[in-house]
């Protein structure tokens, strides 16, 4: 009976479908066709495979749609960007009415301004403004205020103009400022997801990198819906470009390399990258968050290195922090685009709330404008020459101090450093062991796992008068004690964070380290709350809970 009907209700379909087309010219039956199947097929991935992440209804994504479909139109889309040219004059005019006069910043001065210089210019920009905010007359933004150092948009651009130039910026070469550079990679990878959505269609982004990568890549693609795929490293400790090639898929949205990484200071081959993103059409991200101050004025110190900034035609974006060797304090950095298409799609916009329209730049809404006074400050007083003279002695002391390192016995380092930092690791002895002395020594040294090993990041502090000797010294000394006994296993804290990494279930690491970040918060209250987990106590039905 089931297959009866089935077969009777096939029939009528195929003659309905007839009936319709009987009257229907070829072309009108092949365009009705297609249209058919392409809609049913958008409707099926729009409902059944959209991005879980992707929270606009159907009927905005198909609005959206058929808006972007309209704009394509030749007529329309000249009107469009007419009026749109209108919009951004105004906005533009409006900024430079309200900055007439001031002198403008766009590159580092040759020479570092002196104190009084710079004070005079910011109490010139803290003049600035239409808006007697001083006495009340603003709604909200200023709560209280005592004195205090108010931060200014000149400041913010000229900051991000010097940046630029710095990384071979062009004229249409744009940016932001952040509060680190976490949320500087946060931002490029949230701008590439959203251009990749609105110019492929991708619904799935995914991330290309080297394992050294930052984790706040990682981080982004956690807070984001993003996908990451991990490439090992070559022998030097770079990535493997044979290995990322094979990575990249058509839901490819940016490709990243280092300069120089966290863990080794290596330099991945920022040019073999460029050519992957070029050939497939996919942007290219550099992060050069922790050397990003010292890298540019390597060359004028008389250390060069491989190209790495918007010389090459693929690099799309720059991350770069400033509350690093730029010496402005700390909630600081910089990301740069190439273009301000890609730019635009780090912004949130919304323009459905009852408040009003709504625009943020980045992840911080609110920010004081003080570090970023500051930042300009410390930028003005150090100039192109001070930074060029800080990058020359910190590189000369890290050259010093990793030929000195290389000549012990038991000891290695991984890769050639490109900037500032020496990792360390031993095929003799547990390398932490090397690390917990120098602790006891007041040396703080950062840990590194798969594989094992140490590294320091040599500071302008490192370049003071005989600190780098003492630090050799004090290695010589230790690695003189362990090579007497260097099969000694490791004891406490470090014998737990030395097994760590063996560990196949990374969760029970992950735990590890929330119980750590907890640690960081603790008042005597911790330990009541403590005392009743472990007797299973329980209020109200509830675990207790102490506040």
């Amino acid at each position: 009976m089931a297959a009866d009907f089935i077969a009777h209700l096939i029939a009528n379909i195929k003659i309905s479908i007839n009936t319709q087309f009987a009257n229907k010219e070829p072309w009108q039956i092949v365009a009705i066709t297609t249209t058919s199947v392409l809609t049913t097929v958008y409707i099926y991935e729009t409902i059944f495979t959209r991005d879980p992440f992707d929270t606009e209804s159907l009927v905005g994504k198909l609005k959206k749609r058929v808006f972007k479909l309209a704009r394509k139109i030749p007529y329309v889309r000249k009107k469009l960007e007419e009026e749109s040219d209108k919009v951004a004059k105004i906005f533009m005019d409006d900024i430079k009415e309200s900055n007439a006069g001031l002198e403008y910043f766009l590159e580092l001065p040759t020479l570092g301004r002196g104190r009084q210089e710079i004070l005079e210019l910011v109490t010139t920009y803290l003049t600035r403004g239409h808006y007697d905010w001083k006495h009340g007359r603003v709604s909200g933004a200023v709560y209280y205020y005592e004195k205090a150092l108010v931060g200014f948009l000149c400041s913010r651009t000229e900051v991000i103009k010097m940046v630029a130039r710095l990384f071979s910026g062009g004229p249409e070469t744009c940016g932001s400022m952040t509060s680190g550079g976490t949320e500087s990679i946060m931002m490029a990878c949230k701008a590439y997801r959203d251009y990749a959505r609105e110019e492929r269609g991708v619904s799935l982004p995914e991330i290309v990198l080297p394992v050294t990568a930052h984790p706040a890549f990682d981080k982004a693609a956690n807070y984001f819906g993003m996908k990451i795929r991990h490439i090992p490293l070559t022998k030097v400790y770079t990535v493997d470009l044979a290995a990322m090639k094979a990575a990249i898929t058509g839901n490819t949205v940016m490709l990243v390399g280092s300069v120089p990484n966290f863990p080794y200071g290596t330099m991945d081959d920022i040019e073999g990258i460029c050519q992957l993103g070029l050939k497939y059409n996919i942007p290219v991200h550099v992060d050069c968050c922790l050397g990003g101050f010292l890298i540019p004025f390597m060359r004028d110190a008389g250390y060069p290195l491989p190209p790495f900034d918007f010389s090459l035609p693929g690099v799309t974006s720059v991350s770069v922090d400033t509350h690093k060797y730029g010496f402005a304090p700390k909630g600081s950095s910089v990301v740069l685009y190439k273009e301000l298409k890609y730019k635009h799609c780090q912004y949130f916009v919304t323009s459905d709330w009852p408040g009003g329209n709504y625009g943020s730049p980045s992840v911080s809404g609110s920010r004081s404008g003080g570090i970023i006074a500051t930042c300009w400050a410390a930028m003005m007083y150090f100039g192109y020459e001070g930074y060029v003279n800080t990058t020359r002695s910190i590189v000369q002391t890290t050259r010093y101090m990793e030929s000195e390192l290389r000549s012990l016995e038991g000891l290695f380092i991984f890769g050639t450093p490109a900037t500032s930092v020496l990792a360390l690791g031993s095929d003799v002895f547990h390398i932490y062991r090397l690390s917990s002395a120098l602790n006891k020594r007041g040396w703080n040294i950062n840990c590194l796992q798969f594989p094992v090993g140490i590294h320091l990041c040599v500071t302008h502090l490192h370049t003071n008068p005989g600190v780098a000797d003492q630090f050799i010294s004090d290695v010589k000394e230790e690695l003189a004690v362990i090579m007497k006994d260097p099969g000694l296993q490791l004891e406490g804290v470090m014998a737990m964070y030395g097994k760590s990494h063996s560990i196949p279930d990374r969760s029970i690491i992950g735990d590890f380290t929330r119980y750590y970040i907890d640690a960081t918060y603790y008042t005597p209250d911790c330990d009541k709350l403590v005392e009743i987990k472990q007797n299973g106590v329980v209020q109200n039905g509830t675990d207790a809970h102490v506040k």
